[in-house]
């Protein structure tokens, strides 16, 4: 991807990539309380991966520069090895496997995501009203 040109694709971008990011802690949250029969199956907490794009400096200016996401990992946490012989997913030991999601920390990562959102949202909106305003004073 080339960088972006005006202050709209540096909007567009950023706001595609905290949109990965919401998806992000949602699919989180909806497998926060989930259980598996191993280690291997538990659920593991995911976060995207940000990467910076810069875009072409043209007649000695300064470029653009955005942000996008480029992959969603999984975060390298142990899940939690639960004694519980009675449920049915328990291993031959009795032990299950909870998710590593931590419900409290993916609350915060959504209002952070959610106001990184509101703040590229307000800053295009404010830039439009402008260029609408001084189009007008032409007239």
């Amino acid at each position: 991807m080339t960088g972006p040109s005006n202050i709209f694709d540096v909007g567009k971008t950023a706001m595609s990539a905290q949109m990965v990011r919401m998806n992000t802690i949602a699919s989180n949250l909806a497998n926060a309380n989930t259980i598996a029969g191993s280690a291997a199956e538990a659920y593991r907490a995911q976060r995207p991966i940000f990467e910076t794009i810069y875009g072409d400096a043209q007649n000695g200016l300064n470029a653009l520069s955005t942000s996008q996401a480029t992959e969603v990992i999984d975060l390298n946490r142990e899940p939690e090895a639960l004694f519980r012989p009675d449920h049915p997913m328990a291993d031959e030991n009795g032990m299950v496997y909870a998710s590593t999601v931590n419900s409290q920390e993916e609350m915060v990562e959504m209002l952070e995501s959610s106001r990184q959102y509101q703040n590229v949202l307000e800053t295009v909106s404010t830039l439009r009203t402008l260029m609408s305003r001084t189009v007008n004073m032409g007239k």
